[in-house]
C-alpha cells in the first residue's frame, strides 16, 4: 500500500482532480492531506516533510492537488513497478536525462490535455537525472534517511530536482515510470521564486556540469542571468508553439 501526501490550497480543485481519481482506484491507500489554504507552510519542503513524517506505508507518493490518476489500476500498477525495481531513491512520472532534449513522460497537461512529450512514448521505467514535482514516489526508508531540503528549497520550486541530485550522490537511482496521468496545470512557470531557488540549487550541486530539469537545462558554470533570459525567450517560443497545436 502507498501513502499519498498532498499539500493543497484549493479544496474544489483537489476534489475535482486528485480525490475524484483516488475514489476510482481499485487499491487501498493511506491519504495524508496537508491544508495550506491559509499559508501555514511557506515552502513545499516544509509542508511535504510535515506530511511525509505521518506516512506509515512502504512508499510515499507526493502529488499535486490537480493531478488525475487516469485509470482505476494506477496505484496497483505503480506499486508493481516499484517492487520490481532495484536501488530506488525516487521515482516519478516526468523527468530528464542526458542525450534527450525533451521531457521523458507519458503524461498530459493543460486544460486542453496535451501530451507533455510528443516525441516518444515511454514503455519501460527509465533512469533519469531529475524529476518533475507533479508526482514523485519515495521508499519510506529513503525518506527517513533524507528529507526535502528546507534551506535550499525554501519556496515551491525544484524540490524534486534537488532531491533527485542529492539521492544520486548517495548511490540511489532515479526513475521515470511509464505511466499515464493528467496534470491540469502545464507547470511552466519561471517565476522570481523559481530563480531564487535555482541559484541556491546550482551552488549546492556545482559539481554537476549541467542540471537537467523539465523547465530547462542549467549550468553551474555560467552566469544565471544569461541563462535566465535565454530561457525566457525559449519559453515564449514554446508557448506560441503549443498554442498553434491546440
Amino acid at each position: 500500500m502507498i501513502s499519498i501526501v498532498c499539500v493543497y490550497n484549493d479544496q474544489d480543485i483537489l476534489n475535482k482532480y486528485l480525490i475524484n481519481s483516488l475514489n476510482n482506484q481499485n487499491s487501498d491507500y493511506e491519504l495524508i492531506l496537508v491544508d495550506n489554504s491559509c499559508g501555514r507552510f511557506k515552502s513545499a519542503s516544509l509542508a511535504l516533510n510535515h506530511g511525509g513524517k505521518k506516512a506509515t506505508q512502504k512508499y510515499i507518493m507526493f502529488i499535486h492537488q490537480d493531478m488525475d490518476l487516469v485509470y482505476e489500476n494506477w496505484l496497483y500498477d505503480a506499486e508493481n513497478f516499484l517492487n520490481s525495481l532495484e536501488n530506488i531513491g525516487i521515482v516519478g512520472v516526468a523527468g530528464r536525462v542526458e542525450n534527450k532534449g525533451w521531457t521523458i513522460t507519458n503524461i498530459e497537461d493543460g486544460i486542453s490535455r496535451t501530451p507533455v512529450s510528443p516525441n516518444s512514448e515511454l514503455n519501460n521505467p527509465m533512469k533519469v537525472q531529475t524529476l518533475d514535482e507533479c508526482l514523485i514516489i519515495l521508499p519510506k526508508d529513503v525518506f527517513n534517511e533524507l528529507n526535502f531540503d528546507e534551506e535550499v528549497c525554501d519556496d515551491w520550486h525544484l524540490y524534486a530536482v534537488d532531491y533527485s541530485l542529492s539521492i544520486l550522490k548517495k548511490g540511489f537511482d532515479v526513475y521515470v515510470l511509464p505511466m499515464r496521468a493528467y496534470h491540469r496545470s502545464h507547470g511552466y512557470s519561471l517565476s522570481k521564486g523559481y530563480y531564487l531557488t535555482l541559484k541556491k540549487l546550482l551552488k549546492k550541486h556545482k559539481d554537476y556540469d549541467m542540471i537537467l530539469t523539465t523547465m530547462g537545462d542549467w549550468s553551474p558554470n555560467y552566469p544565471l542571468i544569461i541563462q535566465k533570459y535565454y530561457y525566457l525567450f525559449k519559453n515564449k517560443i514554446w508557448t506560441l508553439t503549443r498554442s498553434l497545436f491546440k
